[in-house]
């Protein structure tokens, strides 16, 4: 980075300066001949008014001239009549004038920069005693070719110079720019992931690499965090398949043991409990791992959720040992029913583990959102606990015995199932001092929230 941030920036410098360095020669050179054409014409009206002003039209004897500038005059068949240097033929090339014509020679492009003409010449035909002459000024070039090579080799001969200290300099400021970023980038490469508690130290600079700095130990927290989770997730999971294993092995040792086959017999009812059990959590490990990973897939469609509710109150009454009631009115929402009777088989589920006689539930619509109570008189919840029973694996009763206290994953899969459809689930207590679950679900999804699975993270 830091060379190519060098190379891109002496490049740019290099054409700037080249850009640069031939527009001035370009004005330069323009600046001088100029200069040097307003010398002829000057001097060329001069003559052209002395002659004028002449009423015999004679060829003036004395037409002034310096080193600077040339004057002659011409006769119409090419002949020098008179010059202010004898030692030189005609310098004037053009076409023949007519009186009152002038002639001015041309500045060359910009492929002939350095190029010049000999002279600059300013030419005019003026009106003789029998003939057309021409007045002619010619100013020689040397010295303004010579500026325009002096200022042109010094730019060929500096600009490299100054390139070459501009890439120095850069070189030497990108590396104390980078110095900080080189840091954190080690930091960073030396961090594994037995070490994720780690952090880049941030220079309190207010710029770009404080930021950098501060993106990359929040990106560190989240992969510490997300290590935390996985770690506490296979960590609980292997807990709770532990119990049911080691009823499975030691009921199977103890069958296989027994050669009559009363043990089989009597052991075969609680093994298919801890089977189904381990069937349920396996089960339950598949879907939070989907959720996770944004694999979960719904069919969303129009749902009668009353329909829903009641099958699932229907079968909890079937296994229930208390007295369930259910008040509901329609309720149609957008939504996939499988997934929602799954929501209400875990909350109720839990309401009646949980219950000491009855486990009661109402729903309606009420500002197109169905919402929907579940209740039960059963131990109610701390206030500092309501939000952790969402979380994964968490059993407030730790006394609770693992064979009827569930697997502490019904309620976390059941608030990520509502969160893709909008929807909430909270706990409090009912005006009876009860414990309540209530499930808010929308009637259509959000349009600025479309169903994504990848929300259904806990």
């Amino acid at each position: 980075m830091r060379t190519t941030a060098v190379f891109a920036a002496t490049t740019a410098m290099a054409l700037v300066l080249i850009l640069a360095g031939t527009g001035l020669l370009l004005v330069l050179r323009s600046s001088l001949l100029d200069n040097a054409q307003s010398l002829a014409l000057t001097q060329m009206n001069s003559v052209v008014r002395q002659i004028q002003e002449d009423d015999s039209r004679a060829v003036p004897s004395n037409i002034g001239g310096s080193s600077t500038q040339i004057t002659q005059v011409i006769s119409a068949a090419g002949v020098v009549l008179v010059s202010s240097d004898p030692s030189l033929p005609s310098l004037y090339e053009g076409p023949p004038l007519k009186v009152g014509e002038s002639y001015l020679s041309e500045s060359r492009g910009i492929t002939s920069l350095v190029d010049f003409d000999d002279y600059t010449v300013a030419a005019q035909a003026v009106q003789g005693r029998a003939e057309t002459l021409t007045v002619v000024v010619s100013v020689p070039t040397t010295l303004e070719k010579g500026a325009v090579l002096t200022v042109g080799w010094s730019l060929l001969i500096g600009i490299p110079l100054i390139l070459g200290l501009t890439a120095l300099l850069i070189w030497v400021l990108v590396g104390r720019a980078l110095r900080p970023v080189e840091a954190i980038r080690t930091t960073v490469a030396g961090i594994t992931h037995h070490q994720l508690d780690q952090r880049v130290d941030v220079v309190p600079t207010h710029d770009e690499v404080e930021r950098l700095a501060l993106t990359m130990n929040e990106m560190l927290q989240r992969l510490q965090t997300g290590d935390e989770v996985q770690r506490r997730f296979v960590a609980d999971a292997s807990h709770e398949l532990r119990s049911p294993l080691a009823t499975l092995r030691t009921g199977l040792e103890v069958a296989i043991a027994d050669p009559s086959g009363q043990a089989w017999a009597q052991s075969a009812q609680m093994l298919a409990k801890q089977t189904q059990r381990m069937s349920y959590l396996v089960e339950d490990l598949m879907t939070l791992a989907k959720i996770d990973d944004a694999g979960l897939r719904f069919t969303m469609e129009d749902v009668d959720l009353d329909d829903v509710l009641a099958e699932e109150v229907a079968r909890l009454k079937t296994v229930s040992n208390h007295r369930v009631s259910l008040a509901l009115e329609p309720l149609r929402i957008s939504g996939d029913a499988n997934r929602l009777a799954q929501v209400f088989r875990n909350v109720l589920n839990n309401a009646d583990r949980h219950a000491a006689t009855y486990v009661s539930i109402t729903a309606e619509m009420t500002t197109a959102t169905a919402t929907v109570i579940i209740e039960n008189d059963g131990d109610t919840i701390p206030e500092d606990d309501r939000e952790r029973i969402f979380e994964r694996f968490i059993r407030l009763d730790e006394s609770r015995s693992r064979e009827t206290g569930g697997s502490g994953l019904g309620l976390a899969i059941s608030r990520d199932i509502l969160k893709s459809h909008s929807g909430t689930i909270t706990t409090g207590r009912s005006q009876h001092g009860n414990t309540i679950f209530t499930i808010n679900i929308p009637q259509q999804i959000p349009p600025t929230n479309p169903f994504d699975p990848s929300a259904a993270t806990g």
